[in-house]
């Protein structure tokens, strides 16, 4: 459980509540699906799968902060 609520809020932005919330919403959609496409045996794969994904392609998550820099 706690891999499936790190993937969420680093799909939605680990700084951004509303993106953690669609991420997880997201990440529920995609396992689902599969499971029911594939196979619940891999389940956990994908939802890894889409951590490292995300990671490489987008590491500030979909809904990313903006911070202040400084001049």
């Amino acid at each position: 459980m706690g891999l499936k609520g790190f993937t969420a809020a680093v799909i939605g932005g680990l700084g951004s509540m509303p993106g953690a919330v669609i991420g997880g919403v997201c990440l529920g959609v995609v396992e689902n699906l599969s499971t029911g496409y594939v196979s619940s045996t891999w389940k956990d794969a994908i939802v890894f799968t889409i951590l490292l994904a995300t990671l490489v392609i987008r590491p500030d998550g979909i809904f990313r902060t903006r911070s202040a820099e400084r001049p």
